[in-house]
């Protein structure tokens, strides 16, 4: 079986993206017409985003409650995404970039209601796992994601 998170797709589908993100910097245009946002734009960061990696904010996401989510993005065109898409796309973040220290946070998600938000979980520590075999980095028990009980 292919693993989306390692494939030779994903890895091109990376560079592409990376590509973009250095052409946005380096732009002539971007950074003749780049200017400071007022305080207290409509464009800012959130609080809860602002100044994070994409590592922080993913973890963080996967910890939220419903509550949590709706105060961090109230009055959002965020919300128009609900929290389980956005749990589940900071599974593939981690499954993609994430190291060992986004183990648990990953692991945590193997119960969530939501069956995508467990399968994009369950690929995650899955890949996460064959990297750390292929660096011949010892796994440890807790690497290994145990198959989620349907209570």
């Amino acid at each position: 079986m292919v693993d989306p998170y390692r494939s030779e797709t994903r890895r091109q589908y990376n560079l592409k993206t990376l590509h973009r993100h250095i052409s946005q910097e380096v732009c002539p245009w971007n950074v003749k017409f780049a200017e400071e946002l007022p305080e207290g734009s409509a464009l800012s960061a959130r609080e809860f985003i602002a100044g994070k990696d994409a590592r922080t904010v993913a973890r963080e996401i996967l910890a939220m409650d419903q509550a949590e989510y709706a105060a961090a993005f109230k009055g959002s065109a965020m919300k128009r995404a609900k929290l389980w898409m956005l749990q589940r796309n900071a599974c593939v973040v981690l499954g993609n970039v994430g190291t060992a220290d986004d183990l648990a946070a990953l692991q945590s998600t193997q119960l969530h209601e939501q069956e995508v938000v467990r399968e994009h979980a369950a690929r995650a520590l899955a890949s996460a796992a064959a990297t750390r075999a292929a660096t011949s980095v010892p796994l440890t028990p807790d690497d290994v994601p145990a198959r989620p009980t349907d209570a």
